[in-house]
């Protein structure tokens, strides 16, 4: 039986009806936490299964697009009304597992802003609206994802890759900028995982799978269930003294 390391708290979980949020948001009911699952797809679903085996409200799902303002700050005031407070936020959602190879000379331009709207627009919206939440009471826990490939580099996925480097430099800012009010605000950096999504983009697997494998000083493929221990150490008081940090959990693809 899992730990719960986060009995009490309440947490907003974008990108978390699909993919690895979905494991990331049964990782934190499973802990404790209250999870508002945030998705522009249904989570609906999701959230009754969560509830049913933890046996009380400990989920619910609210739909929406991360790059739209108006629609996070009224979704934050729904969680809000629905959880009573926010504790944690894990900026999780992103386009990554439906992108195909593309050169950057050969790029579509409503393409890269696409990606960027979501994937460094969408958690800058989050904080905005969430972190004066945790500044009036004088704590919280922000986990960002970003990815060992904005380490090591991707051909083809340069629009990804940049966006994912944007959130290193994101966290790092607002560990600085938010430190005083006690928030701390941290990285999480999966390398390639074999989740749903991404196990039905045979054309990025043919092209990276092999190759990243060889890469990792542990063999093998990396797994949703190989991220949710740091994810749940990321949100706990176990990293009470931790800030402005990356965890890269790759099997030691990247090597710094």
């Amino acid at each position: 039986m899992t730990e719960r390391k986060l009995e009490g708290r309440s947490a907003i979980l974008t990108g978390g009806a699909k993919g690895i949020g979905v494991h990331y948001a049964h990782a934190l009911a499973e802990a404790g936490a209250k999870v508002a699952i945030l998705d522009i797809e249904d989570g609906q679903a999701l959230a009754e299964q969560l509830c049913a085996s933890q046996g009380r409200d400990v989920a619910r799902a609210f739909q929406l697009d991360v790059s739209d303002e108006d629609q996070v700050k009224a979704t934050v005031g729904s969680v809000v009304s629905w959880a009573g407070d926010v504790d944690i936020l894990v900026n999780n959602a992103a386009i990554f597992a439906t992108l195909g190879d593309v050169k950057v000379t050969d790029m579509d331009v409503a393409l890269w802003d696409k990606v960027m709207a979501v994937n460094v627009r969408g958690p800058f919206l989050m904080v905005k609206h969430v972190a004066p939440l945790m500044i009036a009471k004088g704590r919280g826990k922000i986990v960002n994802i970003s990815s060992g490939s904005a380490y090591k580099g991707l051909p083809f996925m340069s629009h990804y890759v940049t966006s994912k480097g944007a959130m290193l430099g994101f966290t790092r800012a607002l560990a600085r900028e938010l430190g005083a009010h006690n928030l701390n605000i941290n990285t999480l950096a999966p390398g390639l995982i074999l989740s749903d999504s991404i196990s039905a983009n045979q054309e990025h697997l043919d092209t990276n799978r092999d190759r990243v494998v060889a890469s990792r000083a542990l063999k093998r493929d990396g797994y949703p269930n190989d991220l949710l221990g740091g994810l749940i150490f990321l949100c706990s008081a176990d990293s009470d003294f931790m800030t402005g940090q990356t965890m890269l959990i790759d099997g030691g693809s990247v090597n710094i």
